[in-house]
């Protein structure tokens, strides 16, 4: 049986062992916040790029 040792007193490389085991994923979520656009402003980005070779 292993002694207990307090989390403080770990080493940093245990430490972290420790926090990466309990950490968990996100899985299929993307943490990254998705923001529509806003349809009232005005965009300079073309709509179409084809669209001016055409004329």
């Amino acid at each position: 049986m292993e002694k207990f040792v307090p989390f403080e007193k770990l080493s940093k490389k245990k430490q972290k062992a420790l926090n990466d085991q309990k950490r968990g994923d996100w899985g299929n979520v993307n943490p990254a916040t998705q923001i529509l656009p806003d349809k009232k402003k005005y965009s300079r980005k073309q709509k179409h790029k084809g669209s001016e070779l055409d004329d």
